[in-house]
């Protein structure tokens, strides 16, 4: 045999190999067919099989996967919104190899017939706040539905979410500014009342200042007589003259301290007073009498009592 011969057996030899050795991954099965026949499933690990006789058709994950489908659809209330759904699923075992490879010619086409199939049915009959509040309810009926169907072709259903409601903009816009005029709304009420506890407070701090104002005023006049009871006394005692004598000379100094006062102060307007002793003796006998009428009124209702 020449040594062409010897190259030529090895590369035939190889070619040979490399056509009847194939790998399977891990989670994987592989579907043999024998002149377009089923032959076997395979699993996961190096195989042999008759080069030209048989081939690998096709092979089947067992890994969970996900499909993820955009609905667009319409509410009972006439608004347009797109339902994105994802539809986690897997080929329920090696026995169910041949169903989910042969049954079905495309199963994620399927799939999405089925989710919208079950989707336009339920939304079209919910108005759109409905849809939001229901979406676990959405996907439940979707689970529930595609679980039967998909069993029939050896897949396995893990969970259906509707992972997102999108409304068309303009709608969407009208419910951000609906949530927003409630906010404002909530928001003036909260400032308003806010308002009305300061007013409230300012008004009992007024009418508490003023209490303890008049309080203190009372109390003022109060020591200011008790100590003109005491100044007339004294001063009566010393001089030898009457309590009367003593109340001219008082409300006198008085009365011309206070014109002092009054040419102190630089932005006091003109006033006309008498200012001579006669009208001060005037102004005593004026409160004098003034006293004894109270006196004589108070005598009178004790009397009546």
């Amino acid at each position: 045999m020449t040594v062409f011969g010897i190259v030529l057996g090895i590369v035939f030899g190889l070619i040979i190999l490399a056509l009847a050795i194939f790998l399977v991954r891990q989670q994987t099965f592989a579907i043999v067919e024998r002149w377009g026949k089923f032959n076997k499933v395979v699993g996961p690990g190096i195989h042999v099989k008759v080069p030209i006789m048989d081939r690998v058709a096709g092979k089947v994950s067992i890994r969970v996967q996900e499909l993820n489908v955009s609905i667009k659809t319409k509410t009972n209330d006439n608004v347009f919104v797109d339902l994105l759904i994802a539809v986690q699923y897997f080929v329920d075992g090696e026995d169910k190899v041949w169903d989910a490879f042969y049954r079905l010619t495309n199963p994620k086409a399927q799939m999405e017939s089925w989710i919208f199939d079950n989707v336009r049915a339920k939304v079209p009959g919910m108005i759109l706040d409905s849809v939001f509040e229901n979406k676990e309810e959405i996907a439940k009926e979707i689970e529930e539905s595609l679980s039967a169907r998909l069993s029939e072709y050896g897949y396995k259903l893990v969970r259906a979410l509707v992972n997102d409601i999108q409304p068309d903009k303009g709608v969407a816009d009208a419910m951000n500014e609906i949530n927003r005029q409630q906010r404002l709304r909530v928001a003036a009420e909260h400032e308003g009342e806010a308002k009305k506890i300061i007013v409230i407070k300012e008004a009992e701090a007024d009418a508490r200042s003023k209490e303890l104002s008049g309080e203190g005023i009372a109390k003022q006049r109060i020591a200011i007589v008790a100590g003109l009871r005491e100044s007339v006394k004294d001063a009566s005692d010393a001089l030898g003259v009457d309590a009367q004598a003593v109340m001219t000379l008082v409300l006198m100094t008085q009365y011309y301290d206070m014109l002092t006062d009054i040419g102190k102060n630089s932005r006091t307007n003109t006033i006309m007073l008498p200012h001579s002793p006669g009208a001060v003796s005037e102004l005593r006998e004026q409160i004098i009498a003034s006293i004894e009428t109270a006196k004589a009124a108070g005598a009178a209702g004790d009397r009546k009592a």
